[in-house]
């Protein structure tokens, strides 16, 4: 009998891309990333922009197109703003074919009242994704974390867990291995994609705690 293949696996050469980069979240974990020793890409609409972020995170972070960086990356991670996110998956679907894509994205209105979740037809951000992307294994994670802490040099560690969630189990556990890369983050299987939306529309919750107690709140999971 032949055994079934191996899943895929994170190495010291598995390079990170990160579409988005510019932005407060990309910018936090392509940061993370790299100094955790992986190499690491920034993508952008504007790749001159990107080389030019790259350079301020330091840490050997590169800075590319959005298309450059998903051709280069093992490990793709979508940290686009919401009202993009379609319109750039679509147009990275053949340069994603056969690769992760890490999905971040929380579709957020915001108003007087604070944030919301906006409705999303195909049910979750992470869920639009896979449908956009049907040659590529779509996985939902980082969607809780604190841009602020990822970007604050003073933080050795930044303590909170991530969920992620997806449909095929190897990709799951190699993200929640990515995940473990970041000291103080612990990566915990959080279900299947179909389950993102209430993972998505948390971070609504997290705004309004950080604006009431002035923090950066993020989520930690008990008896695990």
């Amino acid at each position: 009998m032949s055994e079934a293949p191996a899943g895929p696996t994170l190495t010291e050469s598995t390079r990170i891309g990160v579409l988005g980069g510019t932005g407060d979240q990309g910018r936090g974990l392509a940061r993370r990333f790299a100094m955790s020793g992986l190499p690491v890409t920034i993508g952008s609409r504007d790749a001159d922009r990107a080389r030019g972020i790259a350079a301020e995170l330091g840490h050997g972070i590169d800075g590319a197109s959005n298309a450059e960086c998903a051709t280069a990356a093992d490990i793709v991670i979508a940290a686009v703003p919401w009202d993009g996110h379609a319109a750039l998956l679509e147009s990275l679907r053949a340069e994603l074919v056969g690769k992760v894509l890490v999905d971040c994205v929380n579709p957020l209105g915001f108003d007087k009242q604070g944030a919301f979740v906006l409705d999303v037809p195909e049910g979750s951000a992470a869920q639009q994704a896979a449908q956009i992307l049907p040659e590529s294994t779509v996985i939902g994670a980082f969607h809780n974390v604190s841009a602020q802490l990822l970007l604050d040099e003073n933080l050795s560690s930044v303590e909170t867990d991530v969920l992620v969630l997806g449909d095929d189990r190897s990709a799951t556990d190699l993200i929640q291995e990515l995940v473990n890369r970041i000291p103080g983050m612990r990566g915990i299987y959080g279900g299947r994609l179909r389950n993102a939306a209430q993972v998505e529309a948390l971070t609504a919750n997290l705004i309004s705690i950080n604006r009431r107690y002035k923090a950066h709140a993020g989520i930690r999971i008990t008896d695990v």
